[in-house]
């Protein structure tokens, strides 16, 4: 079975204390006011007999790599791809050339465009720490161990044994275009249904539902230019072949 690395948070253990969102800068360069990462706060009111008590939540956050993820049809270079191997939504900076498109089409609102490299930026799981054996940045913060990364399908990993300890009571952000975010979280971290409708330019679903037919029509033109080539070969051939004769 192939990897799917994502993150299980127990978002029961955030303090709020911001540490993963400030790893998380440091760790990647990403300018001021701009972030990879977040900690979304919200209260619930609690009924206690003749009064309400406010309850905080905290819920982190980021790119959430998803089963589905509607960026990677935004992108009309290939720069946005999910990995097949780990399961990963990935940004090839080298095909990247800033267009944006796949902002708005992120109903997490978990891209933007880098204000230094002009690029698509966005959570990426920290892998030049990972190549060298750390787990990402706002994982190794993290002074409560709230976020716990891995590869869920790997029953020894430690995301892996948290998500399935607790798979009938993992929750994902909800929104209007599902995605099927591999952010799990355990419980009710709260705002559970904040995410939006992912916003694709029409020109990039007609250019890649047309694909196949361009495909198409490129090949046959191929074989046509190669039929083309074949027979002028052929012609000379025989060509030359008569005028050694008539010698």
């Amino acid at each position: 079975m192939a990897q799917q690395l994502a993150m299980v948070i127990d978002a029961a253990k955030c303090i709020d204390c911001k540490g993963c969102v400030a790893a998380c800068k440091v760790a990647n360069d990403v300018p001021t006011g701009q972030w990879r990462n977040w900690i979304k706060p919200t209260v619930e009111e609690v009924p206690i007999p003749g009064l309400l008590k406010s309850k905080p939540k905290f819920q982190p956050g980021a790119c959430m790599h998803c089963e589905n993820p509607t960026c990677v049809d935004a992108c009309p270079t290939g720069a946005t791809y999910k990995d097949k191997e780990t399961g990963e939504v990935v940004i090839n900076n080298a095909l990247c050339i800033g267009c944006g498109n796949c902002i708005p089409s992120c109903p997490y609102d978990a891209r933007f465009r880098n204000e230094v490299t002009r690029k698509a930026d966005k959570c990426n799981y920290c892998p030049e720490r990972r190549a060298a054996g750390l787990p990402p940045a706002c994982v190794d913060t993290c002074p409560t161990k709230a976020r716990v990364f891995g590869d869920i399908n790997d029953p020894e990993s430690a995301a892996g044994i948290l998500y399935r300890k607790n798979k009938d009571r993992l929750t994902r952000i909800s929104a209007r275009t599902d995605t099927k975010p591999n952010m799990f979280y355990v419980g009710d971290p709260g705002h559970g249904d904040w995410g939006g409708e992912a916003v694709v330019p029409a020109s990039m679903v007609a250019m890649k539902q047309s694909a196949p037919l361009i495909k198409g029509i490129v090949g046959l033109s191929g074989l046509g230019v190669l039929a083309m080539l074949g027979r002028q070969l052929l012609v000379g051939s025989d060509a030359e072949h008569k005028e050694d004769s008539d010698a």
